[in-house]
């Protein structure tokens, strides 16, 4: 799988966390061989990057940090899932929260802290880690167990994300939580699944494994047992948060999955060989955990970059995330005006 080479505002700027997680350093070309992701062991760095906000017209803000730019798409970002165990985060968040984010974004540090406490290649940590963030510091409420796994003789029957207790309700709550990314695709048959850029991982399996599994997870004995040792006696209301983008097949007409709410985030996908290059132009390739909403650059879109990495596609690497970039209106920098994910020839190589 081709790497894609991370942009930065300052050459002279150690690696960061950031750059850790996504397995690219600042003078390395496109690597089409497997990807490294190296541990992150240092605290995160103030990036100089504009920010990540969620679609529609350019935002007015520009971040300087990373982590917190990631931190502000979760607070805002639209829900994959509108069945009743949904957790409506909006109604929770603080007043203040433009303010309380503009103070983290001067000062970083607790969140890179944590985030560096807590290194992991894989984006669902790291928004796992953001999520815990949220939790604590910008809502206040106290987490009771995180990532707690479940056994029964010896084997692992799931894992609890989040345990905590809503002041505001005064209760009890179970938080499962998950960011994903589902391409619309169309059986020869006429039926349509929502396969992740990994064929198999799908949209309504993975929402059943969470609402019929996961978030009944507190009902299993074992699982009481922990609860018990904490003190707690009650049944935890269990509540499901998943954010992600729906991706539409490029030039088709598709109608919205069962049970996604109607505002989501989405874009289109397409597959290598139908690519116009010049329509590629003004594309950057996303690194994670930049997926995390709308992304902005200071510099412009390196198309030697963009071309390699589609060409690591057609050889038959894996689908690759590309944001088309748009010059700001303000003259500060470049910004991401809509994504597509290319796929090889061959995708999805499983079919349900």
């Amino acid at each position: 799988m081709g790497v894609c080479t991370a942009e930065r505002a300052d050459s002279r700027e150690p690696l960061t966390a950031i750059d850790a997680f996504a397995g690219s350093r600042r003078a390395r070309s496109v690597n089409t061989g497997p990807p490294i992701l190296p541990k992150v062991t240092a605290i995160l760095k103030k990036e100089q990057e504009p920010a990540i906000a969620p679609p529609g017209p350019p935002s007015t803000h520009l971040w300087q940090t990373a982590a917190v730019r990631h931190l502000a798409w979760l607070c805002h970002a639209p829900q994959l899932s509108d069945n009743d165990l949904h957790f409506d985060l909006a109604g929770y968040l603080p007043e203040d929260l433009p303010q309380r984010l503009a103070r983290l974004d001067a000062q970083p540090r607790p969140l890179e802290t944590l985030l560096a406490a807590h290194p992991s290649p894989r984006l669902g940590f790291y928004f796992e880690r953001l999520y815990q963030f949220l939790l604590t510091e910008l809502l206040g409420w106290r987490i009771l167990l995180m990532n707690e796994p479940v056994r029964e003789n010896g084997r692992t029957v799931g894992e609890l994300d989040f345990i905590v207790e809503n002041p505001r309700e005064r209760r009890i709550e179970h938080h499962e939580v998950a960011v994903k990314f589902y391409l619309g695709y169309t059986q020869a048959d006429g039926s349509c699944y929502w396969f992740g850029p990994n064929a198999k991982d799908r949209l309504d399996r993975k929402v059943r494994r969470l609402t019929h599994h996961q978030c009944r997870l507190t009902r299993h004995p074992a699982a009481r047992r922990i609860l018990a040792q904490q003190g707690i006696g009650e049944s935890p209301l269990p509540r499901l948060f998943m954010p992600g983008y729906l991706f539409y097949p490029a030039g088709t007409s598709m109608a919205s999955p069962a049970g996604v709410p109607p505002r989501h985030e989405r874009g289109d996908w397409c597959r290598v060989e139908t690519l116009d290059p010049a329509s590629t132009a003004s594309w950057h390739c996303l690194m994670k955990p930049h997926w995390l909403g709308r992304y902005q650059s200071p510099t412009p879109p390196d198309q030697a970059n963009t071309r390699a990495v589609l060409d690591a596609i057609r050889a038959g690497g894996a689908p690759r995330l590309f944001a088309s970039m748009a010059p700001r209106p303000d003259g500060r920098g470049w910004e991401e005006a809509a994504r597509t994910f290319v796929v090889p020839a061959h995708w999805p190589e499983e079919a349900p």
